[in-house]
């Protein structure tokens, strides 16, 4: 499902930005020239987006030579090369743009992840995702993270489910909304896992009442709530943290012995890391 994603967002893309034709390269550059072309990092960093900067060349010509010297998630810095293109040039100019904005904001999205994930060098929590993403870029987005040290959480409402403030209020309260979910699951035969928010010292109590769910979030919670609901929580569930951390507190709630802690920034609040595709033997 991915992949078939991935492909129709390279085409939508490509609609978006050739429309009838690059009517400057065709212009001035004749239709059979060739050329030489290469990615230069401009700014230290963790590099993402080759993978998918070949299979844009690829979409464009099939025949096209494309040689990356460096791995997705590798650590860069100024002057280094990421990859190798060779072909006729109006397809190397027609995908830079392209490239280039994907490549730019997935290498920053990677690279802010791994600055979270820097921070907690030593402990068990682990950096989530959100879905906080940019609309039909997910799954870009998403594989920035992990290129960046943290780990996917849902990639949609399909793969697990999220009990949060709304679905509470909705249904009538937090023993409403566990136990109709599970009889939803049972009915449907889904096997997914279960995870409900907590706004409060009050809501981990009841949940913990209810039972039958795999994860707790701790929403918006003080650093010394955060730790009085570890200790009442005491192990039975996976535990995550959401809401109002930054890299200046992350450690603290980290420390609290929470095993998850949820980043939206990662995905919604980032900068690009400066890069340029460059013509070669001129």
């Amino acid at each position: 499902m991915l992949n078939k994603l991935i492909e129709e967002l390279i085409e939508l893309a490509l609609i978006e930005d050739l429309g009838d034709g690059d009517h400057t390269s065709l212009s001035c550059i004749p239709a059979e020239a060739t050329g030489k072309a290469q990615l230069i990092v401009k700014q230290e960093g963790i590099i993402a987006g080759i993978e998918i900067a070949e299979l844009i060349f690829k979409k464009l010509d099939p025949n096209i030579f494309f040689k990356n010297k460096i791995t997705d998630g590798s650590k860069v810095k100024h002057g280094d090369i990421a990859f190798f293109v060779e072909g006729r040039v109006h397809i190397i100019l027609q995908a830079e743009r392209l490239v280039l904005n994907i490549m730019q904001r997935m290498s920053g999205i990677a690279t802010q992840t791994s600055q979270y994930v820097e921070r907690l060098k030593g402990l068990k929590t682990k950096i989530l995702d959100t879905r906080k993403t940019t609309p039909g870029m997910r799954m870009l987005d998403k594989a920035a993270v992990k290129y960046g040290g943290g780990e996917n959480h849902r990639m949609g409402l399909y793969d697990m489910i999220l009990i949060k403030d709304n679905h509470i209020d909705f249904a009538g309260g937090i023993e409403n909304a566990i136990r109709n979910t599970k009889k939803y699951l049972d009915k449907k035969k889904l096997d997914l896992k279960i995870e409900i928010e907590a706004r409060n010292i009050n809501d981990v109590k009841q949940i913990l009442k209810v039972g039958g769910i795999d994860f707790i979030m701790l929403d918006n919670f003080s650093i010394e709530d955060t730790r009085n609901a570890v200790k009442i929580i005491n192990n039975k569930y996976k535990i995550e943290s959401s809401g109002g951390i930054t890299l200046h507190n992350l450690r603290d709630y980290a420390e609290c012995g929470v095993d998850f802690i949820s980043i939206g920034a990662l995905t919604h609040q980032t900068g690009s890391i400066d890069l340029s595709l460059k013509a070669l033997d001129f």
